[in-house]
């Protein structure tokens, strides 16, 4: 039982065991030289690191008696165990350099540790990751995907067993045959189609051989028949209408002469009036108007074609000059088709006034029309190249849907999943645009119908958890007026749970709904946090009244400690004037003055107090150590045992003393770093009190060390 335990009410035993002796310390031999002592440990540590003596080489951590012999023993360290030991040994020493040391060299290992460990898991999620993945279906990311993974182990294989790299080198193999064999299915795939269509163009061919033939065939038939009949009808009327024909052409060829004056084609007028030439000398009596409108159009031919060679002709030079200029012209494919377009128009615009005839300058313009639209058209073949691979992408995409939307047909569908899916589906659509207007329709539609009933069934499913939401909002409002606000408290906290298992709702909804709960939530909590601290009020006001009485225990021992240190002062004095044999004058007032200090001892402990008396009697009887330095050195240690077990530092003359006594407890395997009791403290004091007197130079510093440990303040000394 602690001395303390016993001033806190306890009672104290029957009979007082009796003081162990102090031993008396031998008188310490002379100090050695200390660079002779610092050159033979440095031999011994280099003797101990050649002959690789672990053992040795740690006690030269700790009884090394320079810096440098420590920190090269203590840098010699590696065994991780040793490291542990020497830690545990140097802590709290004044050493910090070879502490220090120590925990640099293991916090090293363990980051080496840690590195290792991080690497393995590194090529273990490396290695999962590849043969996840060569258990994928194929899709549009498998290759890109298997690169990724790819690089990421080669950066970890030189740090893999040859088993696993092995078993990853096959999952690989298996992986890239699925990229080959998807590879062979699409040539495979594309071969069929295009052996498919050329089938079909050829068979479209022949039926449209077939068909003209047989329309050709049907159209001689008829016309032979036509003929026949016409033959027939019309034989005794041809003569007169062979006339009535010649006549009706001829004024045929005038209108259509003056018709193509009328829009500009002078060259198509010019052979009109040519046929009309030819005709003349063999045709009929023709009308009186026919000659002079005839002669009308011969001057406007004539106007027209001085019309030509004025202006038409340089003005079709230069737009010839600028479509030659677009060739290889550095332009964009749009801009370029556009610039083409209108030197086009512009051609066809002029040469309605000039005529139609063909022209070296209209094949030469024609020629580099060709030439430069070349660009043009390889730009538009690529853009229907990539409206080609959209609608395959689309195509894909719609498959994938479908798939998704048969997976999830069950009663227990991936909501999460089906968001997910709705939001990137319609991100990917956008994505693979522009398509060719012939499938832009179909495809939209199929992608809106997968689109749609995920959306409905979605929409159905927010419905339902709405629904279930807003009855736990009600619920948790009952609860915000209900009566035991624990248990209210306790049926929100259900509640919550119950919130967390609904399934997914609107977003906005949502956020609504949960302000609402998580409101009347706290209203329940607030309630019943005010009744909670009603409560604890109530037991913190009843936590005080027992601090501060455990307060006053606490003065009150404390104050115990320091009267009994003052009464063993005066104790102390006595024991000293009579071991140093001095006059009885001189010797009784320190006496009277102890026995006073004992009697005063109101709240000192029991143990210390007798043995204090005892120390008196023995005193008063002349059994008093008169060995000063022995006394001396008994105190010494006892503060060196007080410091060890309070963590403290020793002063630099005690560091000696403090090694060779931490030796001690090792080789008598009394361990190190323990909790150190209040008992013990107690049981050291009391070996304290009774040692032998010393000076009083002596014994106050080491008084304060004593008292430093205990946490107590130092009573003043004795006048």
């Amino acid at each position: 039982m602690s001395l303390l335990s016993r001033l806190f009410g306890k009672s104290p035993p029957a009979t007082v065991a009796p003081t162990t002796p102090v031993p008396v310390a031998p008188a310490p031999p002379p100090r050695p030289d200390p660079a002779a002592r610092a050159r033979e440990e440095d031999v011994s540590l280099a003797q101990s690191l050649a002959s690789g003596d672990m053992a040795a080489v740690g006690k030269w951590v700790t009884e090394g008696s320079t810096t440098q012999v420590r920190q090269r023993a203590a840098q010699a360290i590696t065994d991780p165990e040793q490291l542990r030991e020497l830690i545990r040994a140097t802590k709290g020493g004044k050493d910090k350099s070879v502490y220090r040391i120590l925990t640099t060299k293991r916090d090293v290992q363990l980051a080496e540790t840690r590195r290792a460990d991080q690497l393995r898991a590194e090529v273990e999620q490396a290695a999962q990751a590849i043969a996840r993945h060569a258990e994928r279906t194929y899709d549009a990311s498998y290759a890109a995907t298997l690169a990724q993974l790819e690089s990421r182990w080669e950066k970890v294989a030189g740090h893999a067993t040859e088993e696993l790299r092995a078993e990853v080198s096959a999952q690989l193999a298996r992986a890239r045959d699925a990229i080959e064999q998807h590879r062979r299915a699409q040539e495979a795939e594309a071969e069929r189609q295009r052996a498919a269509a050329q089938a079909a163009a050829e068979a479209r061919q022949q039926r449209e051989l077939e068909l003209q033939a047989e329309r050709s065939a049907a159209e001689e038939r008829t016309h032979a028949q036509e003929a026949e009949r016409l033959a027939e009808r019309q034989a005794a009327q041809a003569k007169r209408e062979a006339d009535a024909a010649a006549v009706r052409e001829l004024v045929k060829l005038l209108r259509q002469a003056e018709a193509a004056l009328e829009r500009g084609g002078t060259a198509r007028a010019t052979r009109m009036r040519a046929e009309i030439a030819e005709q003349l000398p063999q045709a009929p009596a023709l009308p009186g108007w026919y000659a002079a409108q005839l002669e009308r159009l011969d001057s406007r031919i004539a106007e027209l074609k001085d019309w030509k060679t004025f202006t038409v002709v340089p003005k079709r030079g230069e737009l010839l000059q600028q479509m030659q200029a677009l060739v290889g012209a550095e332009v964009s494919p749009e801009e370029l088709a556009e610039r083409i377009r209108r030197l086009r128009a512009e051609w066809r615009t002029l040469h309605r006034g000039a005529g139609d005839d063909p022209s070296p300058e209209m094949e030469q313009f024609e020629e580099a029309a060709k030439r430069a639209f070349e660009p043009c058209r390889e730009h538009f073949a690529k853009q229907a190249a990539v409206r080609k691979e959209n609608q395959a992408r689309r195509e894909a995409l719609l498959e994938r849907l479908a798939a998704f939307v048969a997976e999830q047909s069950g009663e227990n569908p991936d909501w999460r999943a089906v968001r997910r899916v709705l939001a990137e589906a319609r991100r990917e659509w956008r994505e693979y645009a522009p398509v060719d207007q012939s499938v832009v329709k179909s495809l939209q539609a199929r992608f809106h119908e997968l689109i749609g009933g995920l959306q409905k069934r979605l929409d159905a499913e927010f419905a339902r958890n709405l629904e279930a939401r807003r009855a736990l909002v009600a619920r948790a409002a009952e609860l915000a007026t209900a009566g035991d606000a624990r248990a209210a408290t306790d049926e929100v906290k259900r509640l919550q749970q119950d919130w967390k298992s609904v399934g997914p709702v609107p977003r906005t909804e949502d956020d609504a709904l949960w302000e609402e709960f998580r409101r009347h939530c706290d209203a329940v909590f607030q309630r019943s946090a005010q009744e909670s601290a009603t409560q604890a009020a109530a037991a913190e006001a009843e936590r005080r009244a027992s601090e501060v009485q455990r307060r006053e225990r606490a003065d009150a021992a404390r104050r115990g400690w320091s009267d009994l240190f003052a009464a063993a002062g005066r104790v102390r004095e006595y024991a000293l004037a009579t071991a140093l044999g001095r006059p009885a004058d001189e010797r009784e007032p320190l006496g009277t003055a102890a026995a006073s200090a004992l009697a005063d001892l109101e709240h000192a402990p029991k143990p210390a107090r007798a043995v204090l008396e005892q120390q008196m009697t023995r005193v008063a009887s002349g059994d008093v150590s008169a060995d000063l330095a022995a006394n001396e050195a008994a105190l010494r240690l006892l503060c060196v045992r007080a410091e060890l077990m309070a963590d403290l530092e020793s002063p630099l003359a005690d560091v000696p003393l403090r090694r060779e006594y931490q030796m001690k407890r090792l080789v008598e395997s009394m361990g190190q770093g323990g909790r150190v009791t209040p008992a013990q403290f107690d049981d050291l004091t009391l070996e304290w009190l009774a040692a032998g007197p010393v000076e009083t130079a002596v014994y106050e510093p080491l008084l304060a060390r004593l008292v430093r440990c205990r946490g107590v303040r130092a009573p003043s000394s004795p006048r």
